[in-house]
């Protein structure tokens, strides 16, 4: 269960967004706590501007707690960015979870990064939710969560976040398994030995998924960004982990999980990397060197 939410919120429509999606995740408003993050200055000469940062600081959050509802906490602190202080309050008070929202501008629904909403992914000492723009305007309950698996240890604890959201309720869990398309099979025909070895990896992917008890799985053999994105239109909420290396237990965004950042039209949890073997049953850059040659 989720205890400690925290959520990200400036006055705007993104902040709208991501206490919908905290409201949506979490089953009491005791649980979730605003917050506002305003610059942080120093000097005598800028006290006045400080007092009145936080006087707007303290009437946004009021206004955000009626839609939060109002036994939400709230708080309001100074830090260099936004980013800084999010992640700064996330690891001082161990948060399950960091909600954030994103901008309106491109096209209508997908999840469009501003400055705030990619200082506020890398680096994240927990896993963050991304609200799309809009949402606060969408009725659409979480009833199907969707989870990117590879049996790693990435992918593993998606599964179990997405278990404890399911839990005590009638949400779904689908899982999708991509086998990811070969560079050869697009700079030639395809062989014998590139068509074998997609059948294996494909049988293995669904070995896996026919392991984990209570889930819909699926197959999918192309490039992981793409299928994604379309899994992304088959449910209301979608985890993955993140695979670029970094600090252990922080969040730092691979190539997928940043692209998905910007193309998917549902609520996306990216979750920090949690170990740095590669993932299982997909293909090395020598096995693809062997294929192309």
């Amino acid at each position: 269960m989720l205890t400690n939410v925290l959520v990200g919120v400036d006055g705007r429509s993104g902040g709208h967004d991501a206490v919908a999606l905290a409201r949506r995740l979490v089953d009491s408003p005791r649980r979730l706590t605003l917050v506002h993050v305003h610059e942080e200055t120093t000097g005598i000469v800028v006290h006045d501007f400080d007092a009145a940062a936080r006087d707007e600081a303290q009437w946004l959050l009021e206004g955000e707690r009626e839609s939060a509802g109002p036994e939400a906490k709230s708080v309001s602190i100074a830090a260099p960015s936004v980013g800084a202080g999010l992640h700064r309050l996330a690891e001082q008070d161990a948060a399950d979870l960091l909600i954030v929202g994103t901008s309106r501008h491109g096209l209508v629904g997908r999840v469009l990064l501003g400055d705030d909403t990619r200082a506020s992914l890398d680096g994240a000492p927990c896993p963050v939710g991304i609200a799309p723009a809009g949402y606060a305007d969408i009725s659409r309950p979480i009833a199907l969560i969707g989870v990117g698996y590879d049996g790693s240890p990435e992918s593993d604890a998606a599964l179990a976040l997405a278990r404890t959201l399911a839990a005590d309720s009638d949400v779904k869990i689908r899982a999708l398994s991509i086998v990811p398309a070969l560079s050869a099979a697009y700079a030639s025909p395809p062989t014998t030995y590139l068509n074998t070895r997609i059948d294996t990896l494909m049988s293995e992917a669904r070995a896996r998924l026919s392991e984990l008890d209570g889930v819909e799985g699926r197959v999918a053999y192309g490039l992981p960004v793409e299928e994604l994105t379309a899994f992304g239109e088959e449910v209301n909420l979608l985890l993955v982990g993140s695979r670029r290396y970094g600090p252990a237990r922080h969040l730092m965004l691979g190539s997928t999980s940043k692209h998905l950042t910007r193309s998917a039209r549902c609520p996306l949890l990216v979750l920090p990397r949690v170990a740095t073997e590669p993932a299982t049953g997909l293909v090395s850059a020598a096995e693809q060197a062997k294929v192309a040659s």
